[in-house]
């Protein structure tokens, strides 16, 4: 057996290659099949089971304070009114360091884990024993867009892939009339960076975000803006594809053809699947009650939770919901609590707390969350300081690179 504890530099990397160089071979003999699958039409599966076969990412988009919310610190309220102590300053993007500023917020033990969680989510508090807290988080930016690119592809430019594409491109897709990832976004409008932040990147374009909005119209354009005469509208289709397909045979394989043909093919089934799982009037009352449906603070972020799970249910891989719009204005959309954590962060939270919570007991009792991961995440957190003077406790919080939280159920 090698001894790991005398690897040098060199031979690190020489297994390192070899490693990769085995796994790329592989790929290549693999290769083949997959084509030969992709082009018959036939669903392409992992060759791997999964723990989780779907995730539902909800992303607050502005910066969650963990501090007020699942990072406890009991220490910060003997520190309150205090100053930093720190010859160095941190790298935040007002710049301004007060003093110390304990939570807003009441923390206690939460189920029988004994997780503290603070009353900001008192819904969510409730389903703590299926949540697991990761309170290490950290990221390269302090600037909402780069940040948020940075927490949806590992980088803090656009243009690369994010983890839904990944995931469809890792896993494929169990329906075909539906994407395999599906964002929603708030219905106060989209998150800074837009589209960006579920695009496909260097993968093919089938793999990225289609953006199911509320109203009558969940999809731009997936409708003829001229009602057509009956069958009409298949066979330009139908004909499209044959000039596609016959472009094909005379110049080869092409990648990007290849990808807008299955495009068009999947929003032609679209206009079929799409405007039935829309469609959540015939949830039993008490499931859309659960959700905080026909509450006024409530409703989007219900429906768009309600949405998600139907989604899942009918084969899509990924679905990513947005909590919070543009960054900016007065009062803020979003989590970015820079005037006032406490009065930003509880309006925020009470349009989300109950559908999220729903969502988790739905999930559950559906048997569905053994086998689907949800994530609650944000782009970064909130200083320990407030965001004033440096002689002052103000009311509101900057953003903070350097440490915030997420969590995880099912």
């Amino acid at each position: 057996m090698n001894d790991l504890g005398t690897l040098n530099r060199r031979e690190f990397f020489n297994w390192g290659i070899r490693g990769i160089g085995a796994t790329a071979f592989a790929s290549l003999l693999a290769r083949d099949t997959t084509a030969r699958a992709a082009a018959l039409g036939q669903a392409t599966f992992p060759n791997f089971a999964p723990r989780a076969k779907r995730a539902i990412q909800i992303s607050l988009v502005g910066g969650m304070s963990h501090i007020d919310s699942y990072d406890y610190k009991p220490g910060l309220d003997k520190a309150h009114g205090k100053p930093l102590g720190s010859s160095e300053k941190p790298d935040i993007f007002f710049g301004q360091v007060g003093l110390l500023r304990r939570s807003d917020f009441a923390f206690k033990q939460r189920g029988q884990s004994g997780l503290w969680l603070s009353d900001m989510f008192p819904n969510i508090a409730e389903m703590a024993d299926e949540m697991t807290v990761i309170r290490s988080m950290t990221t390269d930016s302090a600037n909402h867009t780069p940040a948020l690119f940075f927490a949806n592809s590992g980088f803090e430019f656009n243009g690369f892939p994010s983890v839904g594409s990944w995931v469809s491109y890792g896993l494929g897709c169990e329906t075909e009339s539906l994407p395999a990832f599906v964002v929603l976004s708030d219905g106060r409008g989209g998150p800074n960076g837009g589209a960006s932040n579920w695009t496909s990147g260097f993968l093919p374009s089938q793999h990225q975000g289609v953006e199911l909005r509320s109203g009558k119209t969940p999809v731009r354009d997936l409708f003829p803006a001229i009602e057509q005469p009956k069958g009409s509208d298949a066979a330009a289709r139908d004909f499209l594809q044959q000039l596609n397909a016959r472009h094909a045979d005379r110049s080869g394989a092409d990648a990007m053809l290849s990808s807008r043909m299955r495009s068009y093919e999947l929003a032609a089934r679209m206009q079929l699947s799409v405007p039935e799982v829309s469609d959540i009037n015939g949830e039993p009352e008490h499931i859309r009650n659960m959700y905080g449906l026909g509450e006024g603070h409530t409703g989007d972020a219900g429906r768009r939770c309600l949405l998600a799970r139907r989604l899942l249910e009918r084969g899509v891989r990924f679905v990513q919901i947005y909590s919070g719009g543009p960054i900016g204005g007065s009062p803020r959309a979003s989590w970015d609590a820079h005037e006032n954590v406490k009065d930003n962060h509880s309006t925020e939270a009470g349009r989300i707390d109950k559908p999220i919570a729903g969502l988790l007991r739905d999930l559950k009792q559906r048997g569905m969350l053994d086998d689907t991961l949800v994530l609650f995440t944000t782009e970064f957190g909130r200083t320990p300081f407030a965001q004033s003077g440096s002689d002052k406790v103000g009311p509101g919080r900057d953003h903070n690179k350097y440490g915030f939280s997420c969590w995880l159920a099912g």
